[in-house]
């Protein structure tokens, strides 16, 4: 690792909905914990301010610092967007403004003071860090009392330095979440035994939302289709 990284996440429950950010820090032989809950916020805006906070924490003079996020908001803004945006006077190629303008603004400013390596990891898959960071920021965001670690690296009570992954669980999750983009075929329901088709997920949602020992499913195709009433059965 090198002299400091930071692990940063964000929360928000309901997205907008109450949450917070989190960020450990590690300088040297030292670590520090971060971390604020907000009333009404969104995941970005959190995942956001955890890196603007973190970045702030960071001594002057340093030259370089390695982020690892889940966030690919984060990620493709620092290393991309923002460009753009600076550029059109801080709006988008639409002509709207930036959300979360402010945020944008100071952690350019804070780019400019320190050469950042971003690592965009996937999250929820073991990486002690930004584990620790997303149990900081879910807390907070439910209103927890947190006690935020200040001290030497070697007392933490976590493996720090560690910053591997279940690549089995990752491909697993990232499978999933291109499921969830693809386009449906269908969605199939099941309640009180009867099984039904539906062509949007609104018309499966009205039939099975509030009722207990129900079933549903997406459909990818009329074979996938087939199979899942197959397995209602």
């Amino acid at each position: 690792m090198s002299a400091i990284t930071i692990f940063t996440d964000g929360a928000a429950k309901g997205n907008p909905g109450p949450g917070g950010y989190g960020a450990v820090l590690v300088v040297e032989d030292m670590v520090t914990e971060i971390g604020e809950g907000k009333p009404l916020t969104t995941n970005n805006e959190m995942e956001l301010q955890a890196v603007v906070e973190a970045l702030r924490q960071v001594p002057s003079g340093t030259k370089g610092v390695e982020i690892y996020t889940d966030s690919k908001y984060v990620v493709s803004g620092a290393t991309g967007w923002i460009f753009g945006w600076m550029k059109n006077g801080w709006q988008t190629k639409s002509g709207s403004a930036v959300l979360h303008k402010e945020l944008w603004v100071e952690l350019a400013a804070l780019l400019k003071e320190v050469t950042v390596v971003w690592h965009k990891v996937p999250g929820h898959v073991g990486i002690v860090g930004n584990e620790r960071a997303d149990r900081i920021a879910s807390d907070l965001g439910e209103g927890k009392v947190v006690d935020l670690y200040h001290g030497q690296k070697a007392l933490y009570g976590y493996d720090i330095e560690n910053v591997s992954y279940d690549i089995a669980k990752a491909k697993e999750r990232s499978d999933a979440r291109k499921r969830q983009a693809t386009k449906a075929y269908s969605y199939v329901s099941k309640v009180d035994g009867i099984i039904e088709t539906h062509d949007t997920w609104k018309e499966c949602e009205e039939r099975v939302k509030g009722k207990s020992g129900v079933r549903f499913k997406k459909a990818l195709s009329a074979e996938e289709e087939s199979a899942i009433i197959a397995d209602f059965k």
